[in-house]
This record gives C-alpha cells, sequence and structure tokens, in this order.
C-alpha cells in the first residue's frame, strides 16, 4: 500500500483524529460481538504509547433511516472500550461540539465523539421528494453537501492528524471518512486499513496463483460488477447460493421455484461466454439440496442440476462441495464473499461449512485465504474455523467494492507516502 500510515508521522503530543469502525451489533445497551473494536485496538494503543492524543469517531446502526435509539449511541463504546484499555475515556454527546473536551486533553487521553450520523451531513443521503420539482432538489442537496463540508472541517478542527482506521466505510464518501481530509493537513492510514488493503489488494492484482475465487449469497445483481471484474483475473469462479439458479438458467436448466432474476439471464450468458474466452475454470453446482418450501422443517432431497416443479434449491450438494473443495484446495489465494446456501438453517449448511473447510486448509498448505465480509464471516465464524483463515475482512460493502475494481473513497484520499 502506497499510503502514509501511522508509523510515517510523529505523534508525540499531537492531537489525532481516528475514524473508526465501531458500527457493532448491540441489544438493549449491550454489544453483541466486538470483533470491530478488537480490529481497532492496535491502531489505538500505538497513538497512545507514541504519546499522542486520540480523538475517536464512528457511526453505529443507521439512525438516518430508524430514528435516534438508546442502542446508536457511542457511550456504550466508550464504556466497555475504557474497560479494555483499562483507562477512562471522555465522551462527548455531539459530535459537532467538542472544542472544550479536545483543548483539556493531555497527551495519552482519549475522547470519543457520538454517532456521527446523528447529523444527516455525515452522509448528505440525499433523495427526491414526491412533486418537489429538479431544480428544488438540486438546490437542496447542494446545500446538504454544503453541510456536510461544513461538518468536515469542524471535525477536522480537533485534530493534527486524521487517520482513517475504518475498512468497514472506506466505500463511502462522508463527512468523517473522506471529506475530512480535505480540511486536515495530515491524513494517514491505521493498521487495520492497511492490512484490509494490502490482502485485498495483492490477492486481486498480484495473485500468487493458482487464484480461486467463491462468490455466494442471495442475487447476481449484487454481484455484477464482482463476477465481471474476477474473470479477468482469476484462474476459476465458484459460484453458489441462490445467485447460481440464474447461471443455471441462463444454461438451459430447470430451477423449479428457486430465486432467479430473469432479469439478468442474459448478463449470465454473457459471463458464460466470457468465462470460456478467457479459460476460466467456471464451476456451477451439479447438484442441489432441495427443499418443498423455504422452512427449516421442510422436507428435503438432493437432485442433480434440474430442480422439480414445486422444489426449491436451497444448499449446494454433496458432490458440488466436493467438486468446489477440490478445485479450492489446489489454490494458492482464495478470495470468499456470500454464502453457498441457507447456512442459518441446520439442513441446509452443509454446503457453506464443506467449502468453508476447504478454505481453511489453503493457509495450512502455504497459501492465502482471505474471507470477503458480510455473511462468510458469520458462516466462517459459526464453524468455528475462523483462525485458520488467514485473513477475515472488516468490511462487506468496502470488500465487495474492492472485488470491483473500484477505488475507495476513504483510501484514496489519504496521503501517499
Amino acid at each position: 500500500m502506497n499510503k502514509k500510515t501511522l508509523r510515517d508521522v510523529e505523534l508525540k503530543g499531537k492531537r489525532v483524529i481516528m475514524r473508526v469502525d465501531f458500527n457493532v451489533p448491540v441489544k438493549e445497551g449491550v454489544i453483541k460481538d466486538d470483533t470491530r473494536i478488537q480490529g481497532a485496538l492496535a491502531s489505538i494503543k500505538y497513538v497512545i504509547e507514541q504519546g499522542g492524543k486520540l480523538i475517536l469517531m464512528s457511526h453505529m446502526g443507521r439512525p438516518d433511516e430508524k430514528g435516534i435509539t438508546g442502542d446508536t449511541t457511542m457511550k456504550i463504546v466508550a464504556d466497555y472500550l475504557g474497560k479494555l484499555l483499562g483507562k477512562e475515556i471522555v465522551f462527548v454527546a455531539d459530535c459537532a461540539a467538542a472544542d472544550a473536551e479536545v483543548a483539556a486533553m493531555k497527551d495519552g487521553d482519549i475522547v470519543m465523539l457520538e454517532n456521527t450520523r446523528y447529523h444527516k451531513e455525515e452522509q448528505a443521503k440525499c433523495k427526491q421528494k414526491d412533486g418537489e420539482s429538479d431544480e428544488d432538489f438540486k438546490a437542496r442537496k447542494a446545500a446538504l453537501k454544503d453541510q456536510q463540508k461544513e461538518l468536515a472541517k469542524k471535525l477536522a478542527s480537533y485534530g493534527d492528524i486524521f487517520c482513517n482506521d475504518a475498512f468497514g466505510t472506506a466505500h463511502r464518501a462522508h463527512a468523517s471518512t473522506a471529506v475530512i481530509t480535505k480540511y486536515i493537513g495530515t491524513s494517514v492510514s491505521g493498521f487495520l486499513l492497511e492490512k484490509e488493503i494490502e490482502y485485498l489488494g495483492n490477492a486481486v492484482e498480484n495473485p500468487v496463483r493458482p487464484f480461486v475465487a467463491i462468490l455466494g449469497g442471495a442475487k447476481v445483481s449484487d454481484k455484477l460488477a464482482v463476477v465481471k471484474n474476477l474473470l479477468n483475473k482469476v484462474d476459476t469462479l465458484i459460484i453458489g447460493g441462490g445467485m447460481a439458479y440464474t447461471f443455471l438458467k441462463a444454461m438451459g436448466h430447470q430451477i423449479g421455484n428457486s430465486l432467479c432474476e430473469d432479469d439478468q439471464l442474459e448478463y449470465a450468458k454473457e459471463m458464460l461466454a466470457s468465462a470460456k474466452e478467457k479459460g476460466v475454470n467456471f464451476l456451477l453446482p451439479v447438484d442441489t439440496v432441495v427443499a418443498d418450501k423455504f422452512d427449516a422443517e421442510a422436507n428435503t432431497q438432493i437432485v442433480g442440476q434440474d430442480i422439480p416443479e414445486g422444489w426449491m434449491g436451497l444448499d449446494i450438494g454433496p458432490q458440488t462441495v466436493e467438486l468446489y473443495s477440490n478445485a479450492i484446495k489446489s489454490a494458492k489465494t482464495v478470495v470468499w464473499n456470500g454464502p453457498m446456501g441457507v447456512f442459518e438453517m441446520e439442513k441446509f449448511n452443509k454446503g457453506t461449512f464443506g467449502v468453508c473447510a476447504a478454505v481453511a486448509e489453503v493457509k495450512a498448505n502455504g497459501g492465502i485465504s482471505i474471507i470477503g465480509g458480510g455473511d462468510s464471516v458469520a458462516a466462517v465464524n459459526k464453524s468455528g474455523l475462523a483462525p485458520k483463515m488467514s485473513h477475515i475482512s472488516t468490511g462487506g460493502g468496502a470488500s465487495l467494492e474492492y472485488l470491483e475494481g473500484k477505488e475507495l473513497p476513504g483510501v484514496v484520499s489519504l496521503n501517499d507516502k
């Protein structure tokens, strides 16, 4: 990665405003999974050990859509982090009103700001209202963008150095992730962001071959650009989950009541032809676990590539698990994004867990395995094989956009080395 990191700047006596991804699941005031907090500890401890003053900011939940609730306040995380570090963290109840608390900081102190998304200008999201003219909409959008700049300027005023360690939001050009860099002299990467970019970047740009990508999940449309980009990079592309049935239908197979995006059939045909042309091994399920309804108690059977009427595919079958596992085990680089079936239900988790077991062997055989965010991370954690993976990404949307070949605003805006 050619961006400056915390190691490249003098931190003693400096105010470091750090964007972290503390968007953790909280229920009734209790943090249910602290993976993201643990991921940021290396950068946090480094700033404190070097004698910096650390101001932390993050979003949590979707207060813009669901309204501000007690489970989206950063106070919960501030208290939790304070216990983890064994030191007091000063909490500020409005991220745009922290001047006094920041001015009172001594070297080694930590201040945490309230949820940045309590201010609508953080995201500056704007939809045209019913009956609103194009002109009025443009004017409202422009005004919101100006407010976003003002918020970014305010956040920048708290620090001498901006550090982005939030890979999970690096694909967003928000006030606290990218716009802030315009109003502060020095912008660097934290260690978690650096690690994410190195793993994903090397995997996609300079993979050790054979390079195998595994894509799953419900929809082809979510992964359109990823499939297209990866066909130029991989030796083998493996498709599972609900998106497989659109490809199978495009090949002329019967798919019963399985998930299918008919508007993507032409695209699926194009991708299959493209894979053939590029010499990419494009693997689709050869057998399927089907159910008579979407239910944990459904009747099930295993069928080939054609699914009978009235049945739906909810997992890859045992022959497919073997086919995919053999391709995965021979790989030196594996990137996996999206489950192979409805792994949350016990009857339909064997495909995902079977693939998981194969991916776990890659690292043991001297290769690199990268789990690209979202449901794949949940599946790997559930399988108990997480420690056997080279890297588990903290960002679902960000890792997908990276695999699409897009530049991430929260990374591009940092200072080059």
